[in-house]
């Protein structure tokens, strides 16, 4: 019995500590226009201090074009293309997929993995940014400080390709 209780006490003393999590909640308007295509949308990590590229976590792209023709449209997310976008081979695993429809979705990243995981402690921006064609573009930042000392639900809210973006992160 003792060797169980020691046993059990150990696994616990030797797990890792819990890390901190964070869920996006992005939503995509609905747009009441003549010709609509889903926009190409890029999420990135940013260093507050001088805005320098900390880590990719999403690109949403046309995946199913001929000859990759969808990766022509991607230097359209400006900001994301100067800052990663350009050195990056399409598709690339873990980090692009297709285009969303409109209305809100999700993504959850786990602390203890890429890219969290390998986050200095320090105040970041998550930056989202859409460009559709035919359409316009627009770009978001919501500050945030990694790892966080407690549970935050920061939000932005855009006005053309974006809607409403809710980060919550919890320790």
């Amino acid at each position: 019995m003792q060797l169980r209780y020691s046993f059990a006490l150990g696994a616990m003393l030797g797990s890792p500590a819990m890390a901190a999590d964070a869920v996006l909640k992005l939503e995509i308007p609905r747009l009441d226009v003549a010709e609509y295509h889903r926009p190409y949308v890029a999420v990135w990590l940013e260093r507050a201090g001088d805005q320098s590229h900390a880590a990719n976590l999403a690109v949403w792209y046309d995946l199913k074009l001929k000859n990759k023709e969808g990766t022509k449209w991607l230097k359209d997310m400006r900001q994301w293309w100067r800052k990663s976008g350009r050195e990056l081979d399409m598709p690339v695993d873990g980090l692009s997929g297709a285009t969303r429809a409109p209305g809100v979705q999700q993504l959850a990243f786990a602390g203890d993995k890429a890219p969290f995981d390998k986050l200095p402690a320090g105040d970041y921006e998550l930056v989202v940014e859409a460009a559709r064609e035919v359409g316009g573009r627009e770009l978001l930042r919501v500050p945030f400080q990694w790892p966080p000392k407690s549970a935050q639900s920061l939000k932005a809210k855009g006005e053309h390709e974006l809607g409403a973006i809710a980060l919550d992160i919890k320790p």
